[in-house]
């Protein structure tokens, strides 16, 4: 997985980083910054 780097604004792409010609996701900022959270606290395991 990449996440754009210096991305500016309320996005952030993320795509495949064995398949970079691939499409992106791209997630409004708030809520990647909310999900990393999450996997910081340990909240994101199974």
């Amino acid at each position: 997985m990449e996440v754009a780097d210096g991305f500016q604004g309320a996005v952030v792409p993320v795509r495949d980083s064995k398949a970079p010609q691939g499409p992106a996701l791209c997630f409004e900022a708030a809520a990647w910054a909310a999900f990393i959270g999450e996997l910081k606290a340990g909240r994101g395991r199974s």
